[in-house]
């Protein structure tokens, strides 16, 4: 997104602690079995501080029935011990302020159907309830207080099941690239299509398990990008944190049957070569981490701009590398010069020279982004000559201008969603947030409701998108 973030910065983190001094801390843990699809079901445990002095880490405990084992998580780490689990707090969420809640969740899989037993946080019994009410005391002693006596709720947690036979994932397992296609395991040529989050930094309240649920569930999204801003108030600024959260979001895809393509978001500077050793950091973890799933794709180089592509190869193969070591089969994405427009923005290089001088190894595509209302017959003209020369992945395009914002120009974006389909060119749109600009696709305000289903919400651009994403996939 061309500058786009610089100003949404008052918008909302994932987690705001603060913190005061006073009494002794009371902290409290409540379970909400978010989905269950049979085979497996998704967990969320919300810690409250019902104290009113700060604490400052957490250590929340639990038994799952046999058969019953946690694969995935966020936003805790994890020890188990038998079926004993033992989640506490990352770097970045274990101060918890009086009044003040957080979040993490897992996915347990098996043969087991029930929830969590004899849960304590801190060496406390949790109390606080539970959905539903399923937390034993400690079969050591009988707890101090009474039992908690708060009812269920009467609203049912989401049904939305995650990955299921018929999930993108499920259907098409690990990608790669055949020719000039993307193709599935059966090496069909596929076209994937979804949404891009805007800057987690600012809009990680767009995407939760609820507003996932939705883009999954609802919209029948393949794929989610995962935009991470390397500056403007992100990665450089706190890298544990903004890996952790890629983390947490590549794990809620994978809940869901989504491919997930991870966006190292570099914009300004234009030259990639500025964060290589940051990017070799990161990849190297996410890699790492996630190379037994099948659904992960890595966007190494968002939009570089002001520099050659020699540049942009010489950073692509100094980075490539890091990630093929751990994940030799993986999808990776090239930006392309000139903010990933095959070089018709500037002089930076276009096709002949991608073509001539390519990144050397296997299951490559070339990134292109375009914004319907800004970019006419010279960029489409170009993007199909190119399609014909090189394997291509749209992951960000708008239906208005460069800077995601103005009059939609829904005609020019059909022609080039038309010309996607017909050579199943993938693709994701920005954005998934609620940003003032008309290319987000929610009102201002949805994220912040928690109220993602339907299209009452839904701005002009989010209507037209998602009824373009709902088409039944023929894979």
């Amino acid at each position: 997104m061309l500058a786009a973030g610089l100003l949404a910065a008052v918008a909302l983190a994932p987690l705001t602690l603060t913190g005061t001094a006073g009494a002794a801390a009371a902290p409290t843990a409540s379970f909400t079995k978010v989905n269950d699809w049979g085979s497996g079901w998704e967990g969320s445990y919300r810690i409250t501080n019902s104290g009113s002095s700060t604490i400052t880490s957490w250590r929340l405990e639990f038994d799952l029935p046999a058969g019953t084992t946690v694969g995935s998580h966020w936003d805790a780490l994890l020890t188990s011990s038998g079926q004993h689990h033992t989640f506490t707090n990352q770097s970045w969420n274990g101060t918890v302020a009086p009044g003040a809640s957080v979040t993490f969740g897992f996915v347990a899989t098996g043969t087991g159907t029930g929830t969590p037993t004899s849960c304590t946080l801190n060496g406390q019994p949790c109390g606080g309830g539970t959905t539903p009410p399923t937390t034993a005391p400690p079969t050591t002693a009988p707890p101090t207080t009474p039992p908690p006596t708060t009812a269920p709720p009467t609203t049912p947690p989401p049904t939305t099941p995650p990955p299921t036979a018929d999930s993108p994932v499920a259907a098409n397992g690990q990608l790669r690239v055949c020719g000039r296609q993307l193709c599935n395991r059966a090496g069909r040529a596929i076209q994937l299509r979804g949404m891009s989050t805007h800057g987690i930094q600012w809009y990680a309240n767009c995407a939760t398990p609820a507003s996932l649920d939705v883009l999954a569930g609802e919209w029948n999204a393949d794929v989610l990008r995962i935009s991470m801003y390397i500056q403007e108030g992100g990665y450089e600024t706190d890298p544990r944190r903004f890996t952790d959260l890629v983390h947490r979001y590549i794990e809620l895809a994978t809940a869901r049957g989504m491919y997930a393509i991870v966006d190292w978001h570099m914009l300004s500077p234009g030259d990639p070569n500025h964060n290589l050793t940051r990017a070799r950091t990161f990849f190297a973890e996410i890699a790492d981490r996630h190379k037994d799933k099948v659904n992960v794709l890595y966007e190494i180089a968002n939009e570089p701009n002001g520099v050659p592509w020699s540049a942009i190869k010489s950073y692509a193969d100094q980075v490539i590398p890091v990630i093929r070591s751990r994940d030799p089969e993986a999808v990776v994405l090239v930006g392309t010069p000139d903010w990933s427009s095959l070089g018709v923005s500037g002089s930076g290089g276009g096709v002949d020279t991608i073509a001539a001088n390519p990144v050397a190894g296997g299951n490559l595509m070339y990134v292109f982004h375009f914004y319907a209302a800004s970019h006419g017959d010279a960029y489409y003209d170009t993007f199909a000559r190119a399609a014909d020369r090189l394997p291509l992945f749209v992951t960000e395009f708008g239906t208005q201008d460069y800077s995601g914002d103005g009059p939609n120009d829904f005609a020019m974006a059909q022609r080039y969603l038309d010309l996607m389909a017909s050579k199943k060119i993938s693709w994701t749109n920005w954005n998934f947030s609620d940003d003032f600009r008309s290319g987000a696709v929610f009102t201002t305000g949805t994220c912040g409701s928690g109220q993602f289903g339907g299209t009452s919400r839904l701005k002009p651009a989010g209507a037209w998108i998602r009824d373009r994403i709902r088409t039944p996939d023929i894979f």
